[in-house]
C-alpha cells in the first residue's frame, strides 16, 4: 500500500489502532513541532476514525494557551519546549476532548531555534491517560534535520500511546 509515511510509522500506527479498536479507547493529539504528522499519520490508515477523537496543532505559544489550557507563565518560566509544557499540554488536550488517551509533543526541529541548554533536536513528549499520571519523555535526537526530528518525534510518540493502552507495561 502507498503511503504519505515510511513503512514503519504506518505499520506502527495501523497497530497502535488495532490495540485502541480492540479496548474500544480513542486518542486525542497535541502537537507543536509536528505540526499534525501524528493525526496524519493515524488517519492515513482506513477506519482510523473510530479511534481518533481529534488533534490539536498548536504551534505558537497562543495556541497551546488557548485550545490546551497551557498557563503563559508556565511557557514563559520554563520555554514552550519544556517538560511542563508537554504535560500541561497533554493534560489540556485529554480535559477538552472525550479521548482516553493524548498525546502531545513540543520540541525544537530545526534548523534554527536552538539554544545550548536547548538544542535543535530536543523534543518533549507527554502521555495522559483517563485514571494515570500523565508521564513526560525527553528526547535527543540531535542535529539530525528537520524531517527527521519530526519523523523521529512522531516515532516515539506513537510508542507512547501504545504504551498507555496496557497500564503496567513500561513504555517511553
Amino acid at each position: 500500500m502507498s503511503t504519505l509515511f515510511p513503512q514503519d510509522l504506518y505499520d506502527a500506527a495501523r497497530a497502535l489502532l488495532s490495540e485502541l479498536q480492540r479496548h474500544s479507547l480513542l486518542v486525542v493529539t497535541a502537537e507543536s513541532c509536528t505540526g499534525g504528522l501524528v493525526s496524519g499519520l493515524l488517519t492515513e490508515v482506513p477506519g482510523s476514525s473510530g479511534m481518533v477523537e481529534r488533534g490539536f496543532v498548536t504551534y505558537s505559544n497562543t495556541a497551546k494557551s488557548d485550545l490546551l489550557g497551557v498557563p503563559l507563565e508556565t511557557i514563559e518560566r520554563h520555554g514552550a519546549v519544556s517538560e511542563e509544557v508537554a504535560r500541561a499540554m497533554a493534560d489540556g488536550a485529554l480535559a477538552r476532548s472525550p479521548a482516553h488517551i493524548a498525546l502531545s509533543i513540543t520540541g525544537i526541529a530545526g534548523p534554527d531555534g536552538g539554544t545550548a541548554a536547548k538544542p535543535v533536536g530536543l523534543v518533549y513528549l507527554g502521555v495522559a491517560a483517563r485514571g494515570a499520571p500523565t508521564r513526560v519523555m525527553e528526547c535527543r535526537f540531535g542535529d539530525i534535520g528537520r524531517r527527521e526530528i519530526r519523523l523521529s518525534s512522531v516515532r516515539e510518540g506513537i510508542a507512547l500511546m501504545a504504551g498507555a493502552i496496557t497500564p503496567g507495561i513500561p513504555h517511553g
